[in-house]
């Protein structure tokens, strides 16, 4: 079972995923984390991506179409994967016809004014990472860590401003991913507004 995961920051494609990479034992395959295993294993796609990203750029297709399409080879993703954050763009999807076929396309979506609730409610304790939620998450004690007594910390990319631009860019650069895959019968929309059980019942109906 071949899947991709389109949707806007903040919609749980990240925690559907990781259900659906335990129940069907397929990998969950996200371009951010190719990037940073090459770039840790030091390949030669690694390389190039780590010069990119510290020149602040972006990464051009060819290289991460080439990382897919390595990863696409390996074992765990010859009985299926979940791609989430790619293809981002046209040339992208075109390039991955070519390597694969796409059984499903699930589009979450979500309201902003739901995406905005979730993703500004998060809060981080900058020495371990752990990330709480003032809403569906709390500390034990408000703006504190539960181990470390630290205060928390809300990332500037969780700052309303930050979220309503990276919602701007995610619109623009995905809508024509959305036509060409409807146009391709492929593409389900998911209601991501939902829990995650509830969620991954409605994803089971859809695969089955």
């Amino acid at each position: 079972m071949n899947l991709i995961f389109l949707g806007p920051p903040g919609a749980g494609k990240g925690t559907i995923a990781s259900i659906v990479k335990e129940a069907f034992s397929v990998p969950h395959i996200s371009t951010g984390d190719l990037f940073r295993a090459n770039i840790k294993n030091e390949t030669e796609l690694g390389k190039q991506v780590k010069e990119i990203l510290a020149s602040g750029n972006l990464v051009p297709d060819e290289i991460t179409i080439k990382m897919v399409e390595n990863r696409l080879k390996e074992d765990d993703a010859k009985s299926g994967y979940i791609l989430d954050g790619f293809p981002r763009t046209v040339a992208q999807a075109d390039a991955l016809k070519g390597m694969s076929n796409v059984d499903y396309v699930i589009n979450f979506v979500l309201d902003r004014e739901t995406i905005l609730k979730r993703l500004s409610g998060r809060r981080v304790c900058k020495s371990t990472g752990r990330t709480y939620h003032i809403l569906y998450n709390p500390p034990k004690v408000e703006g504190i860590d539960d181990e470390t007594g630290e205060p928390l910390i809300q990332r500037d990319d969780d700052k309303e401003e930050a979220i309503l631009n990276r919602l701007e860019v995610y619109e623009k650069s995905t809508a024509p991913l959305i036509d060409y895959y409807r146009a391709e019968n492929l593409l389900i929309d998911l209601d991501a507004s939902k829990s995650p059980e509830e969620i991954f019942e409605d994803l089971k109906k859809i695969v089955k």
